[in-house]
């Protein structure tokens, strides 16, 4: 399989972990940097709900969002502003050869972080290649 920068329309497969709850910045931290960790793992991607700096709605519109999770965490040794609470996590694995072993490991990892429970897919999640929207707009790859 090619890579995802490729013009090539052969996509790399990607595990969807989906934890049953939102994950807090230190389980997100600890989940993140244990990923990274697998062989084969290309890249990993978050999403979840937004903890924006500015409060943009209610009473408080305007003001500092102080969230208590809303901090600052170490990824690969890099410091990182988590901007959300996790809810999905997207791992993009090098090779469809190498998914089982790898979809093996994430498991073992997920059980050990989130006793509460999650979900683990494979499929493909995320764009790897610019749609008629992206022509029509004017971007290209």
């Amino acid at each position: 399989m090619k890579s995802t920068n490729s013009s090539e329309a052969v996509p790399l497969p990607e595990i969807l972990i989906f934890p049953t709850r939102l994950l807090k910045a230190e389980t997100t931290e600890k989940l993140l940097n244990k990923l990274y960790e697998v062989p084969h793992v290309r890249q990993v991607n978050i999403s979840g709900e937004s903890l924006p700096a500015v409060l943009g709605s209610g009473p408080g519109k305007g003001l500092a969002n102080e969230h208590p999770e809303r901090k600052v965490i170490n990824v690969k040794g890099k410091e990182v502003e988590l901007r959300l609470l996790v809810g999905r996590v997207f791992v993009e694995i090098d090779d469809i050869d190498n998914v089982q072993q790898a979809l093996e490991e994430i498991d073992a990892i997920c059980t050990d972080l989130m006793p509460f429970g999650f979900n683990l897919e494979v499929g493909r999640y995320s764009k790897y290649k610019p749609t008629v929207t992206d022509y029509a707009k004017g971007c290209k790859r």
